[in-house]
C-alpha cells in the first residue's frame, strides 16, 4: 500500500485555526454573545494541546512507569472533576463519586485492553496506555456527567411519588428504581447513538488519524472496533457506578429521601 505521511507546518495549522472565524461570525450575526468564550476556548485548545504534546514527547522518550502513572492519575482526576462541573445540581460527595467511578471503570477496562486484548509489553507502554486511557476517560466523563445530572433532577421531579412509596413501606431501592434507571439510561445513550452510525455517518477521530497517517484501512477498522466496544463498556460501568453512589448518598439506611442534600449549582 503506497501511502505518504504529510507533516503539517505551523502555517497550515494556523490556516485551520483561522476557521474559528466562522463561529465568531455566526455569533456576531445572531448576537449570541459567544465571542469571548470562543476566543478563550481557542486559546485553551491550542495551549492545552501544545502542553500535552510536549509532555507526551518527553514521556515517550523516557518511558518509565512512575511518569506514565502520574500522567494517568492526573488525567483521571481532571476527568472526574470535569464531569461534575457540567452537572446542574450537586450533593455532598459528588466529586468523590465521580472520580471513583471514572477511575475504577476506565482503569479496569484499560487494564484488560492492554494486557489481554492488545497485549502490550510492557503494559504501561505510553504509546498505547496514555491514548487509550484518554479515549476511555473522555467518553466515560460524558456518561458520568449526564448520569449525575439526571439523577437528582429526576428524584426531585418525582419527590412526591417517592416519599409516598416510602411512607407505604417501599424500600429506598423500590422507590427510586425508576429514577436510577433513567439516569443510567441517559448516560449510556450518547455512546449507543455513536455506535449506531459509526462508519456510516461519521469516521471516529482515532480511525481518521490512522488513515491520515497511512495505516491500512482494515487495520484501522480493527482498532476502531476494539476502541468502540471498550468505550461502551467503560461508559456503562462509569455511569452506573456514579449514579448508584449518588443514590446511596441521597437515601439513608432508614429508607429516607434526603432531598435537602441536593443543591442547585451557582
Amino acid at each position: 500500500m503506497n501511502t505518504q505521511y504529510l507533516e503539517l507546518s505551523n502555517l497550515q495549522v494556523a490556516l485551520a485555526a483561522a476557521m474559528i472565524a466562522v463561529n465568531a461570525a455566526i455569533s456576531l450575526w445572531l448576537k449570541l454573545g459567544l465571542e469571548r468564550k470562543l476566543a478563550w476556548a481557542s486559546i485553551r485548545t491550542v495551549g492545552q494541546l501544545l502542553l500535552i504534546g510536549l509532555i507526551l514527547k518527553w514521556i515517550f522518550a523516557v518511558r518509565t512507569l512512575p511518569l506514565v502513572l502520574l500522567l494517568m492519575v492526573t488525567m483521571t482526576g481532571i476527568a472526574g472533576v470535569a464531569a461534575v462541573s457540567r452537572a446542574g445540581r450537586r450533593y455532598p460527595g459528588i466529586y468523590r463519586d465521580s472520580i471513583i467511578s471514572a477511575w475504577s471503570s476506565s482503569w479496569l477496562v484499560a487494564a484488560v485492553a492492554l494486557t489481554v486484548v492488545v497485549s502490550v509489553h510492557p503494559w504501561y507502554e505510553p504509546q498505547y496506555a496514555i491514548p487509550l486511557l484518554g479515549m476511555l476517560l473522555g467518553n466515560t466523563m460524558n456518561g458520568i456527567s449526564i448520569g449525575i445530572d439526571h439523577l437528582p433532577e429526576d428524584l426531585l421531579q418525582h419527590r412526591n411519588q417517592i416519599e409516598t412509596a416510602l411512607a407505604l413501606g417501599a424500600t429506598r431501592h423500590e422507590a427510586a428504581r425508576d429514577s436510577v434507571r433513567n439516569a443510567i439510561r441517559s448516560g449510556m445513550i450518547p455512546i449507543l447513538n455513536s455506535m449506531m452510525v459509526v462508519g456510516i455517518v461519521s469516521l471516529p477521530g482515532m480511525m481518521t488519524g490512522q488513515l491520515l497517517a497511512g495505516i491500512d484501512p482494515m487495520q484501522a477498522v480493527r482498532y476502531q472496533i476494539v476502541i468502540m466496544f471498550l468505550i461502551a463498556s467503560t461508559t456503562a460501568l462509569g455511569t452506573m457506578g456514579a449514579v448508584l453512589l449518588g443514590f446511596r448518598r441521597l437515601f439513608n439506611a432508614d429508607h429516607q429521601f434526603l432531598f435537602h442534600r441536593i443543591t442547585k449549582r451557582k
